[in-house]
C-alpha cells in the first residue's frame, strides 16, 4: 500500500499511449513511424505495436498506404464529449452568444491548461475574419487576451512559477519577455480587462477578461476585432460589452451546483 500524498507509480504503456496522441494532436497531419520514433524516442518495435493497438481501437488512422499515422475519429468523439458536458461552456452559452451579436465580432471561451489556453467555443465573427480560431485550439497564454487575462487574476509570484523559462514569440508583437509581461499584467489588474496587440495574429486586436467562477480564475472570454474595424473609441465599446458579458457569465454560475 502507498503511503497518504505519496505520488501513485504511472503505467509505462499508458503514458506512452497518452503522449503519442498528444503528440499528434499538437502536430496534425501524417507521420511516419521513422519520424514518431525519432520525435517520442521509443523503441521503434514498441511503437509499432501501439500504433497497430490504437489503429485498431480508431485513435489513430493511417494513410492508403498504412503507413502514414494521424489522429483518429475517437479522439474527436472524445473531446466533443468534454465540450458538451463542461459546465461553464454551457453556462456561458447565453452570453457568448449575446457579445457576438452586440459587438459584431469573434468571440471565444478558453481554459487555462498549464501554461496555454485551449478554446472551448466560438462564436463567428459577422464579417469575414482570417485567421478562426477553432475549437480545440491551444495557444500559449502569453500570446493571447485571453491568457494574460487569466494570469493577471493570480499575483506576480504564482505568474513567474508558471512561466516557462523562454517565452514563445508568435509576431513581432509579442511579449517574450518576462518582465515586461509581469508589467502587463499588472496593468490588465487596473484596467480590468486585456488587450492583445497584435501579439497572437497580427492584423487582430483581442480583449479579454477572466471569469471568477472559480479559484484560481481558470477560464476567460476575448473579443477579437481585426484593426481597421478598431474605429475611434471602439475598444471602450468592445470592454464594455466583455464586461458585460462577464458580469451574466457568473451571475449565471451562481445560479448553478459548482462541478468545475
Amino acid at each position: 500500500m502507498t503511503e497518504q500524498g505519496a505520488a501513485m507509480p504511472h503505467v509505462k504503456s499508458a503514458v506512452r499511449t497518452v503522449e503519442l496522441l498528444d503528440f499528434l494532436a499538437q502536430y496534425p497531419g501524417l507521420h511516419s513511424l521513422s519520424d514518431l520514433q525519432g520525435k517520442l524516442g521509443y523503441p521503434k518495435s514498441s511503437l509499432h505495436a501501439l500504433l497497430r493497438t490504437l489503429v485498431g481501437l480508431g485513435w489513430i488512422e493511417t494513410d492508403v498506404t498504412g503507413t502514414l499515422y494521424r489522429i483518429g475519429m475517437r479522439a474527436l468523439l472524445v473531446g466533443a464529449t468534454y465540450i458538451d458536458g463542461d459546465p461553464v461552456v454551457q453556462i456561458a452559452h447565453d452570453a457568448l452568444d449575446w457579445l457576438a451579436e452586440v459587438t459584431g465580432e469573434t468571440v471565444h471561451l478558453a481554459r487555462l491548461d498549464h501554461f496555454d489556453v485551449v478554446y472551448l467555443a466560438t462564436r463567428a465573427s459577422r464579417h469575414y475574419l482570417r485567421p478562426f480560431t477553432r475549437v480545440g485550439r491551444r495557444l500559449p497564454a502569453s500570446t493571447t487576451s485571453l491568457g494574460k487575462a487569466i494570469l493577471a487574476s493570480r499575483d506576480d509570484a504564482e505568474v513567474s512559477r508558471l512561466l516557462p523559462a523562454e517565452l514563445p514569440r508568435l509576431t513581432k508583437n509579442t511579449i517574450v519577455d518576462q518582465g515586461q509581461l509581469i508589467a502587463d499584467l499588472r496593468r490588465i489588474r487596473k484596467r480590468g480587462y486585456s488587450v492583445d496587440r497584435e501579439e497572437n495574429t497580427e492584423g487582430l486586436r483581442c480583449f479579454g477578461v477572466a471569469l471568477d467562477i472559480a479559484y484560481p480564475p481558470r477560464d476567460a472570454v476575448s473579443v477579437s476585432v481585426p484593426i481597421p474595424r478598431l474605429t475611434a473609441g471602439r475598444d471602450k465599446e468592445i470592454a464594455a460589452c466583455l464586461l458585460e458579458a462577464r458580469d451574466r457569465i457568473e451571475v449565471a454560475a451562481r445560479g448553478v451546483r459548482r462541478t468545475y
